[in-house]
């Protein structure tokens, strides 16, 4: 086996860059799950996390091979098919293992598909979702990945897409705006009670997508060199730019500004420069996530009023974000930064503009037909929504888990019993009393009286009640 052709220096920043990707779909897992109500959590969590475990064997078996095996203009071929051929050599005009760069790949494969999961929380049956991503992913993810960085048409077309503009944020911004049309809106009381319960887990999400997107687009250069250094600086610029525009807007708009919509600012920043970042000078990359943060915030204030149910704004955020910055690449794109591409259009280029909007137009077009045809598919046979008594609980309706420690929908007098304050005996004496008398007084004070509770413990734990629904 000849590995001559391998750099060490290249090697060691892949490995460290598909870790820091692979590390990317949980940190997702905790931005999305501090979003939702403490009874969803652990649904939230699960549709982020089965990605890590069936796309990884959706990837090794098929769809690697649809995506980067030789093939024709829209889909690959089947050389790589579970892996055959995927060896430690390096492709040719590569200098990391073949391996490696599939492993890179994969992480993509992954957290595109649990992006989506993002519109469906709250109303999903959860076998259904694990055949619909596996079914996107085979279907969608490595045909529209084959066209833009498998040598198909739309690499032919000269677009460009350094990280996944359009590959991973548009087709999962649009998939989900779709598959939340298709689902139908959760229930209105819902909607109207919907509010982050954890800000700290989303803030902790955040940070951890922000630092996995280093190696999410710095890792895409494929080397550690310039082009790797450029794309981490780029960014980290937009990132900081769209946190900054949607604090701004906030305080302007809404007169206070919370960690929640930082935290959104960042990501939307990163998703508008992934398509750019190897291609951009850094004021361009500042100018990039400012457009995309407030192109993301007035569309998520416009849908806000309108009855499309995208539960975390999924569309808003990497859907516009995306669709924006793959646009953008054609105006800011530099020769000067990348001799692999073109001029953009402030550099009098106007060529470029032609492969950037059809790259995102057909993905637009593909992604969003393919999701409304596998989830009608699955509507037909197997049914994607859950019943409606379960949506006040999907926690335990569909995982028979809960995320916390709580004492979700118990009486009083069970967790006085759970707490070791009394007895079951004494609880049944004082039940007991309450249906003899014509106007009973409260569990609570029966327990004060007979010394069992204070005032202060039983405010304590009707706290704990409220709290847990």
């Amino acid at each position: 086996m000849d590995t001559s052709l391998l750099n060490a220096g290249d090697t060691s920043w892949m490995l460290m860059s598909t870790a820091l990707v692979m590390l990317m779909t949980p940190g997702l897992a905790f931005f999305y799950a501090g979003l939702v109500k403490k009874r969803n959590v652990v649904n939230t969590l699960m549709m982020s996390m089965i990605a890590l475990g069936v796309i990884s064997l959706v990837w090794m078996g098929v769809g690697y091979s649809l995506a980067f095996a030789p093939g024709n203009p829209w889909v690959g071929g089947f050389d790589f098919i579970a892996l055959s051929g995927v060896d430690m050599q390096p492709q040719e005009g590569s200098t990391i293992p073949h391996n490696l760069f599939m492993g890179f790949q994969m992480m993509f494969a992954i957290i595109t598909p649990a992006l989506i999961s993002g519109a469906l929380v709250g109303r999903m049956k959860f076998t259904s979702y694990i055949l619909f991503i596996i079914l996107w992913s085979i279907g969608i993810y490595s045909p529209l990945c084959h066209w833009v960085w498998g040598g198909g048409w739309l690499a032919e077309h000269g677009a460009l897409d350094f990280a996944g503009g359009t590959v991973v944020h548009i087709s999962a911004g649009v998939s989900a705006l779709v598959a939340a049309m298709v689902l139908g809106p959760r229930d209105p009381k819902e909607r109207v009670a919907a509010h982050a319960h954890d800000v700290p887990m989303t803030v902790l999400g955040a940070a951890l997508l922000w630092m996995g997107w280093f190696g999410f687009n710095a890792g895409s250069a494929l080397a550690a060199d310039g082009i790797a250094a450029h794309a981490l600086v780029t960014t980290h610029l937009a990132a900081g730019a769209g946190l900054a525009t949607w604090v701004l807007l906030d305080l302007v708009l809404k007169k206070r500004a919370g960690a929640v919509g930082a935290s959104i600012g960042a990501v939307v920043g990163l998703v508008t420069i992934t398509p750019a970042a190897g291609f951009v000078t850094v004021t361009g990359a500042v100018v990039m996530g400012i457009l995309g943060a407030s192109a993301s915030y007035a569309t998520l204030r416009f849908l806000s009023r309108r009855n499309f149910d995208d539960t975390l704004d999924v569309f808003a955020c990497h859907g516009v974000g995306g669709i924006v910055g793959s646009i953008l690449t054609g105006v800011f794109a530099s020769a000067k930064v990348n001799p692999g591409s073109d001029n953009g259009l402030i550099y009098g280029n106007i060529d470029l503009m032609l492969p950037q909007t059809e790259a995102t137009l057909a993905t637009i077009l593909f992604a969003g037909a393919g999701t409304a045809l596998l989830l009608k598919l699955l509507e037909m046979t197997v049914g994607i929504r859950v019943q409606s008594p379960e949506e006040d609980n999907l926690d335990r309706a569909q995982h028979s888990e809960s995320a916390y420690a709580t004492h979700s929908n118990l009486p009083l007098g069970q967790l006085v019993i759970q707490h070791g304050l009394a007895s079951q005996k004494d609880i049944e004496s004082c039940l007991s009393l309450q249906k003899k008398e014509e106007n009973p007084e409260p569990l609570g004070s029966m327990l004060i009286q007979r010394g069992l509770l204070t005032e202060s413990l039983l405010q304590q734990l009707l706290l704990t009640q409220a709290l847990s629904h």
